[in-house]
């Protein structure tokens, strides 16, 4: 009988023994979820559909331009406008992991649009950067900071690392240079030369339809219920024709709000300047 018992003690502090070496519960499937990682999206998509931003005079961003800042205990000095800024370096992209999150500059980032985000070019800054191995460039609307890795000068969206050949590599050997407004020189480089027509008294249906696919993106996201609720909030600060479009059909991954279409680029800036005075961000032209 004391056998017995003995042996019995001796089961019960084994089990004791082995429920404490868990150390605690364990992580939970959600815990160990790899949505942390960074990764392109899921579905293909065709990057030349896809139009180039043309430099255009912007207001500096009320966000991302505090000089200096410090991150990782590093300070960083955002240069100034205009400056002569050419480097080489080595770039990279990023995708999934921030769609629809706001850049530094609170716009909603869209990794379908051609942007990147860079540690020191006042926001926003235009630059056309080129793929040192093989000679493809994009011009891309700088509107976010990073990367914080020592040997990265740029971190580009997903779409213009398509663009540029460096996306399933995912660094490259760059050259960034900074492209000025439409009035200077570079800028006018790589903008179209076009010459306006006469400009009729009263607008024709000629001048109506070539302006019918004029219109200004000012917002994308990853789910079409934020996409909706972002046109709502529009529709209720006076704004009209505000449509959401699915890039790539009934189960696309990105839903871009726009405003549209538009007579001409002038009512384009005249929105832009209305949806920065009510605290939205301002959006993109697109001619579609």
């Amino acid at each position: 009988m004391r056998l017995k018992r003995a042996l019995l003690w001796m089961l019960m502090l084994s089990m004791l023994a082995a429920c404490a070496s868990r150390g605690g519960p364990q992580p939970t499937p959600a815990e160990r979820s790899y949505e942390t990682l960074d990764g392109p999206p899921s579905m293909p998509f065709d990057v030349d559909s896809i139009p180039e931003p043309v430099p255009r005079e912007e207001p500096l961003s009320r966000y991302g331009n505090h000089t200096p800042y410090v991150v990782m205990g590093k300070r960083y000095y955002v240069l100034p406008r205009h400056s002569d800024y050419r480097e080489r370096g080595i770039a990279s992209w990023y995708g999934t992991k921030f769609h629809g999150r706001l850049t530094s500059t609170r716009e909603p980032y869209d990794m379908y649009r051609f942007t990147a985000a860079h540690k020191t070019l006042p926001l926003p800054s235009y630059a056309r950067v080129t793929n040192l191995d093989n000679g493809k460039s994009v011009v891309v609307r700088i509107n976010d900071r990073g990367p914080f890795v020592d040997n990265r000068i740029i971190d580009l969206s997903y779409a213009a690392a398509v663009k540029i050949g460096m996306h399933m590599k995912g660094t490259a050997r760059v050259e960034v240079h900074v492209l000025e407004t439409p009035d200077h020189p570079q800028a006018a480089a790589i903008a179209p030369r076009t010459e306006a027509p006469p400009r009729p008294a009263q607008p024709t249906p000629a001048t109506a339809a070539a302006s019918a696919g004029l219109y200004l993106q000012v917002a994308a996201f990853s789910a079409r219920e934020n996409a909706f609720a972002y046109r709502r909030r529009l529709l209720a600060a006076g704004f009209t024709k505000v449509k959401v479009y699915s890039a790539l059909g009934v189960a696309s991954s990105v839903y871009r709000v726009r405003l549209g279409p538009l007579r001409n680029e002038a009512e384009g800036e005249h929105l832009n300047a209305r949806l920065r005075e009510l605290g939205f961000a301002s959006g993109q032209l697109l001619r579609r």
